[in-house]
């Protein structure tokens, strides 16, 4: 299996996971004219940060050579630009008016010791404004750990990355510490999904990947076939489609 991000894959559910980008991006109060997002994936939230920002230069910045190539691909307008770095030591030339992240700090570990570097590089005046999943809890995830910890999954993916995120407070108590004003929020979304096995091909292009990345292919097989059946014990096909409740942790942090 590929060791990089699937960027088909990842935007097989793109409205989905489209929507809480533009909900935490309706909250930031700021006038920007230099954005930069943090764990820009393919790129196909850069047209969201543009209409938010219409007179902006946005740059996208991703740890994933498969995603950024994607993004280039797509990519023909003069204001928005894709660079390969990784979030936890990456700096712009200058300070940005927003910074901005949609799903990507989960994966990084102790990213609560990260804040206050972001928060470096935003403007004054400006924001940091980030989304992170919070459903590590729920069934689609217990189970991705449950059952990769059994013989023969175990001595394959032990160790290997999982995300992990903080609750609102969590956030709003760091970065007020540095003196900002903090928004924090948390909503719960109710995705409705169709066809067959859509919770296992949801986390199979994000919270899963790095287990399936790390099988070898006769157990993957196996390990799929046994994750499948126990997704559809948890998330049932009702007569309109699949129920996957998602839990999702916002953030805008404003300068002062």
């Amino acid at each position: 299996m590929p060791r990089d991000w699937d960027p088909a894959l990842y935007l097989s559910h793109a409205d989905e996971r489209s929507r809480p980008f533009a909900d935490l991006l309706a909250r930031v109060p700021v006038d920007a004219r230099t954005v930069v997002d943090l764990g820009s994936g393919p790129g196909h939230l850069s047209a969201l940060l543009h209409a938010r920002w219409p007179r902006a230069t946005i740059t996208g910045v991703d740890a994933s050579p498969a995603m950024v190539e994607r993004a280039r691909q797509d990519a023909s307008a003069p204001w928005v630009r894709y660079e390969l770095a990784d979030v936890r030591t990456w700096a712009p030339p200058a300070p940005a008016d927003v910074v901005v992240s949609n799903a990507t700090l989960q994966w990084v570990p102790d990213h609560l010791d990260l804040l206050a570097r972001l928060a470096g590089h935003v403007a004054p005046a400006g924001a940091l404004a980030f989304s992170v999943p919070g459903n590590h809890d729920a069934p689609s995830h217990r189970l991705l750990r449950e059952i990769a910890a059994r013989p023969p999954y175990a001595e394959h993916t032990s160790g290997v990355d999982r995300p992990r995120a903080h609750d609102p407070e969590t956030y709003l108590d760091r970065l007020a510490g540095l003196g900002w004003t903090v928004d924090a929020w948390e909503t719960t979304y109710l995705h409705v999904l169709h066809g067959p096995d859509p919770v296992l091909r949801w986390i199979s292009a994000t919270g899963a990947r790095p287990v399936l990345q790390a099988l070898p292919d006769a157990e993957r097989a196996a390990f799929v076939a046994e994750y499948a059946t126990a997704l559809r014990g948890a998330y049932p096909e009702r007569g309109y489609g699949t129920v996957l409740p998602f839990r999702r942790v916002f953030v805008v942090a404003t300068r002062a």
